[in-house]
């Protein structure tokens, strides 16, 4: 009987944690301060989401960037999960780069502009 109760507590539980929608939380920014011509790395954490189910985009001026790394999906004790994508990118003089992330489903329902 004690084994229909805890199995029946944690049906109710897992239902429960699949059914919340919670929309992503975007921070964008680089490794190390902006210097011209100095190599950096573009970094893009998402966090706060839920389900699991996202994509990341790395955009400069509405382009995916290529090559970006992407780690590992990772989940809090409250079910909300997160995840970084970075990419390498070079500052230069007279170009100024439209650089944001884009996070969500089929439908992006993050962004962030870095700089």
């Amino acid at each position: 009987m004690k084994l229909l109760l805890c199995l029946t507590v944690l049906a109710i539980a897992l239902i429960s944690a699949n059914g919340i929608h919670s929309a992503p939380k975007v921070q964008v920014y680089s490794r190390n301060p902006g210097m011209l011509g100095v190599g950096n790395k573009l970094i893009c954490h998402v966090s706060g989401f839920h389900p699991p189910d996202i994509k990341i985009q790395l955009m400069e001026n509405g382009r995916e960037i290529p090559n970006a790394e992407q780690t590992d999906l990772a989940f809090e004790q409250t079910w909300q999960f997160h995840l970084t994508r970075s990419v390498d990118f070079t500052p230069v003089e007279d170009f100024t780069p439209s650089l944001t992330c884009k996070a969500g489903g089929p439908n992006p329902t993050g962004c962030s502009t870095y700089g």
